[in-house]
């Protein structure tokens, strides 16, 4: 057939290349969707039962009508809420590399609290909590959220996969769970109860879910002998080669040490071995416990469980480190030293380098290294019973270390007799340990559980005091501003005129309560302040007016009624008292009579003063027609002898701003630049060592006040202990008189600090 020129033919054509999912995600997608429809199921099962539970122990009314909202409207949108979150995890599959996961709203340092309205500050309300839930999630499955990353981009190679865009990450399934509670008809108080629900039933069910995920792949046969994540961060898209997983696992002691380059608190055992005896001939770790005899593990831990009881015999604040402990269990009877094999030697110069790590950390209180330091024993009992506890970071144990160190960092001890309930927590959690730890791990699954509570309570109640801290700060900021800005209305609009006493005392005190009310309610740049400032114009000039001509006397004739009007209304809006506000209304008018009575006397005045400036200037004495036209003056020239006084008054002012200056700017000019940088780096959060006179205090930012520009800090109470402005608080640092905490995980620190120690000492 020919072709014609104006045909185009498709015949030939192939359709555009489309993406399609492995067949690998498909069924991932499908297995978890069936198993998170079972998750949701339990939790609407649990939820239903905690509503009523609570609402039971309500301790309002009001609580407990919104728990009842909160379990009814569940029960009528179960159905719908399960599909729109099975749909949101279902669309991150099928549009894997490009599906965002929906953004939070920002940090609370960047949202202008002044300009928040009540559904702003819902809304923010529920993006903290949707945040919190997700940085529980990876904290607490961190392990297998990576192992599941690592299989689902090794699939999808060619796409850049981050983190968040993994099809079942925590940001996605509680992006869902967001979606899903946005559309509930309820209140914001029953809405927040609803994701506190989701917070603390349904983080405590995805473990077994992310584990079936992975599960799954490794039927599929992805990377099926991977069992922990690659210690280094992997290229985006790229997974690791089973050899190299296999690599990792039983790596010999050169391969192991070189290929090691990063997440140093998940280093195997024999990577940490690897690195404890490429470091012996610096450290001289190796023949610690030299000697003729051996002692194997069992006789080892048998003795370490008759040991672990003398702990709780030890004097209050004693801290004895572990090698001290185990020179009499590592001794026979006849006095010879026990030597335990290879492996338990390793085990136990570890532990004691990571204790020896804690309880050297001058951020931990004396007393509370006391406490942790008495567990040496039993998690020297666990590392030797379970090699993976130095790399598996949900061990209960690491976990249980971590939260009882992160608890105590701004903690300070009380005065005698005074209560102390966290120190009692920790207390009783040592001495379970110390009474009931066998070789079951359990124990501290369930003391992490219980202490995790604790805390949860202990943090709640602080928010509550930490909130209404910032609540008052913020409206002291507000009033603050709102008072300096009437202030300074009044001063300027007084400054150059001759006000009588009563007027000056109206201006003073309703008037400017009346400004204040008006910033705030409407903000200065409102049409009710450009109105409140023009008022108060005309309330200045109706007393002194200036300049004076022949229609003075009718424009104040015609506008006093009106300012009058206005300023009773003005003062009935702020409920200034009634009889107060009449006698100040009779003030104003006796001064209007006076100023009535300056303007008829005037130029009588005038004729008997220009007769002598005449005489003296030697110059033709003016017409009466000149006279009268001599204050009609431009509005902009004030009269010439007042003038002068106003003038001197600001030159004088002037003068002293400019003797300060240079004085001030030397003081901001010592403070480097770096260490305004440290001020602005601190976050709601943050925990300080401050100094004072030689008494250290630890105190945590608790808000930054964008209208004054203050830094609140408050204890581990939520008391209030200090407050900066950004210069001060940059010099105080660079003076010493503030530094740093680190509120990182203590356990994975101490890891991280012995890697690093282990390889520099190899390289010397």
């Amino acid at each position: 057939m020919a072709h014609d020129h104006k045909v185009v033919s498709f015949s030939d054509r192939k359709p555009p290349a489309r993406f399609s999912l492995p067949g690998a995600l498909v069924h991932l997608r499908d297995a978890s969707g069936q198993s998170l429809k079972s998750v949701l199921g339990r939790f609407f099962d649990r939820a239903d039962d905690a509503l009523f539970e609570l609402a039971d122990k309500a301790g309002s009314n009001l609580d407990q009508t919104a728990y009842f909202d909160a379990m009814r409207e569940l029960r009528l949108r179960r159905k719908s809420m399960v599909v729109s979150i099975l749909q949101y995890v279902s669309q991150a599959f099928n549009e894997i590399g490009k599906f965002q996961p929906h953004q939070t709203t920002g940090t609370l340092e960047e949202v202008d609290l002044d300009s928040l309205s009540l559904v702003d500050h819902s809304q923010l309300e529920q993006q903290v909590a949707v945040d919190n839930l997700i940085n529980k999630l990876r904290n607490r499955y961190s392990e297998q959220i990576r192992l599941l990353t690592v299989r689902v981009s090794h699939l999808v190679q060619g796409i850049d996969l981050k983190d968040a865009q993994m099809p079942l990450s925590p940001e996605v399934i509680c992006g869902g769970v967001a979606e899903a509670c946005a559309d509930l008809d309820i209140d914001i108080r029953a809405k927040l109860v609803v994701l506190k629900l989701f917070d603390r039933l349904l983080a405590d069910t995805l473990g077994d879910f992310y584990k079936e995920a992975n599960r799954t792949l490794v039927n599929e046969g992805v990377l099926p002998e991977m069992r922990r994540p690659p210690t280094g961060k992997a290229p985006a898209g790229s997974g690791p080669r089973p050899e190299n997983t296999r690599a990792e696992a039983g790596a010999s002691s050169g391969s192991a040490v070189e290929g090691y380059s990063g997440a140093s608190s998940r280093a195997t055992f024999s990577e940490l071995s690897a690195l404890l005896h490429q470091g012996d001939a610096a450290s001289g770790s190796s023949g610690a416990y030299g000697g003729e005899g051996y002692i194997d593990t069992d006789r080892l831990m048998t003795r370490l469980s008759e040991a672990q009881a003398s702990s709780r015999e030890w004097n209050d604040g004693a801290v004895v480190s572990l090698s001290e402990q185990l020179q009499p269990i590592l001794r026979a009877g006849d006095g010879r030293s026990l030597n335990p094999g290879q492996v338990d030697s390793d085990v136990i110069n570890l532990v004691s380098m990571l204790f020896d790590f804690i309880l050297e950390d001058r951020q931990l209180h004396p007393v509370m290294k006391a406490l942790i330091g008495r567990l040496q024993i039993p998690v020297l009992k666990v590392a030797l019973s379970d090699r993976n506890f130095f790399n598996r970071g949900g061990h209960p144990v690491r976990k249980l270390l971590n939260e009882l160190a992160l608890s105590a960092i701004g903690w300070t001890e009380k005065k005698t007799g005074q209560r102390d309930p966290l120190r009692e927590k920790i207390e009783s959690v040592v001495d379970r340990v110390l009474n009931e730890f066998t070789t079951n791990v359990a124990l501290f699954e369930e003391l992490l559980k219980d202490f995790s509570h604790f805390m949860d309570l202990d943090r709640r109640r602080r928010e509550l005091v930490e909130q209404r801290l910032r609540d008052a700060e913020e409206g002291r900021a507000r009033q603050e501003r709102a008072s300096q800005a009437a202030e300074n209305l009044v001063q300027e609009l007084t400054e150059a005129r001759e006000i009588p006493e009563p007027v000056a005392g109206l201006l003073n005190e309703p008037w400017i309560r009346y400004l204040q009310w008006v910033v705030l309610r409407e903000g200065e740049d409102s049409a009710r302040w450009g109105d409140a400032r023009t008022l108060t114009e005309k309330l200045v000039w109706s007393v002194d007016p200036r300049p004076v001509s022949d229609a003075t006397r009718s424009e104040l004739l015609r506008a006093i009624p009106a300012i009058v009007d206005d300023l009773r209304k003005a003062l009935q809006e702020i409920s200034w008292d009634p009889f107060a506000t009449d006698a100040a209304i009779r003030d104003l008018e006796l001064a209007h009579v006076d100023v009535f009575q300056r303007l008829v006397t005037a130029p009588s005045r005038e004729a008997v003063s220009e007769p002598e400036e005449a005489k003296s200037r030697d110059v033709a004495q003016p017409e009466p027609s000149e006279a009268a036209a001599v204050p009609e003056v431009p509005v902009d020239t004030p009269p010439a002898l007042p003038a002068s006084k106003p003038s001197e008054s600001r030159v004088e002012i002037a003068s002293e701003t400019s003797a300060e200056g240079p004085e001030a700017a030397g003081d901001t000019s010592q403070v480097s630049l770096q260490w305004l940088e440290k001020a602005d780096s601190l976050r709601v959060g943050s925990w300080i060592e401050l100094t004072r006179e030689e008494t250290k205090v630890r105190c945590k930012l608790a808000a930054f006040i964008k209208a004054t520009g203050k830094y609140i800090f408050v204890n581990r109470s939520g008391a209030k202990v200090a407050e900066y402005l950004r210069q001060d608080l940059a010099a105080d640092m660079a003076a010493g008189n503030i530094s740093m905490l680190d509120d990182g995980l203590i356990f994975d620190r101490a890891l991280e600090s012995i890697i690093d120690n282990l390889r520099s000492s190899r390289k010397d």
